[in-house]
């Protein structure tokens, strides 16, 4: 590859690195000023990194509450949806049973459904149940919406297992639950992370689904509460913009460190199958 031709790679992809790193500079900075500097002067530096609009939104405007429920839902729905996905697909995978084909297709049809159409439907019901405003509402309203991804993805990769495997397990005495267990669990942890690591992004960025289930401000979730604070902090930016970065440090951090795994998960579906 000549100069030129890397020049003209890396041109665009030093810009768009640039244009998504400098709003996240930006809202730390602000974040670091006085109520009195960011009126002053918005888009100049900082004088001094200050702690006080952080530790203002932590405490005082709850986002530390937030963070702990986001937390407690997201953990459960993604052990949930790693469970049951992983059990779906190796079932709909390497078991022969009749209707197997039209339960995948199912999954598959699920995924476009926006969860806008169901959302009505989907709230009388868990009125109904009484769950409304619940951790284990919306952990199931979490796992009722990205369980037919989890599903596809997992059933995608246990398609590439070879069944000169599983039919070693079965001939060994191994039941279906035995083969699950001992021999697809170890397989699948590759992808059984990857779209772990998805679906603990989709549940942590959610917004609607959070605000549909968890009406109350004690049970918000992170990204519910900082879309709260816009309207009550909408003349205080800087401690407004100390909450955005507390909600957008934790997806960061993710990406930085497990950006491979996340690039796996999306490409996991592409398998043979």
């Amino acid at each position: 590859m000549s100069r030129f031709s890397r020049w003209s790679l890396a041109l665009p992809m030093a810009l768009l690195a640039l244009a998504t790193i400098y709003p996240l500079l930006f809202t730390a900075n602000v974040a670091s000023k006085s109520r009195r500097e960011y009126i002053l002067d918005r888009f100049s530096l900082a004088d001094t990194a200050r702690w006080a609009n952080i530790d203002t939104a932590w405490n005082s405007v709850g986002m530390g509450r937030y963070f702990a429920n986001s937390l407690i839902v997201v953990t459960a729905s993604v052990v949930l949806l790693l469970l049951i996905g992983s059990m779906a697909g190796f079932a709909l995978s390497q078991l022969r049973f009749r209707g197997s084909s039209a339960i995948f297709l199912g999954c598959l049809a699920a995924l476009f459904i926006p969860f806008q159409v169901i959302m009505v439907p989907l709230a009388r019901i868990m009125a109904d149940s009484g769950l409304i405003d619940t951790y284990p509402g919306l952990v199931l309203a979490y796992v009722a919406q990205f369980l037919p991804f989890t599903v596809f993805l997992m059933t995608s990769y246990y398609k590439t297992v070879p069944a000169e495997i599983i039919d070693a397990a079965r001939i060994d005495g191994s039941s279906a639950y035995g083969v699950y267990r001992r021999i697809m669990l170890p397989l699948g942890t590759p992808a059984l992370l990857s779209v772990g690591i998805l679906d603990a992004l989709f549940c942590w960025n959610d917004v609607l689904i959070s605000l549909l289930m968890m009406p109350s401000a004690d049970h918000r979730t992170l990204m519910v509460g900082v879309t709260s604070l816009r309207g009550q902090y909408s003349d205080d930016i800087p401690t407004f913009a100390a909450g955005v970065l507390i909600a957008a440090v934790p997806v960061l951090v993710v990406y930085l460190f497990l950006q491979r795994q996340i690039t796996d998960g999306v490409a996991a579906g592409s398998t043979k199958g």
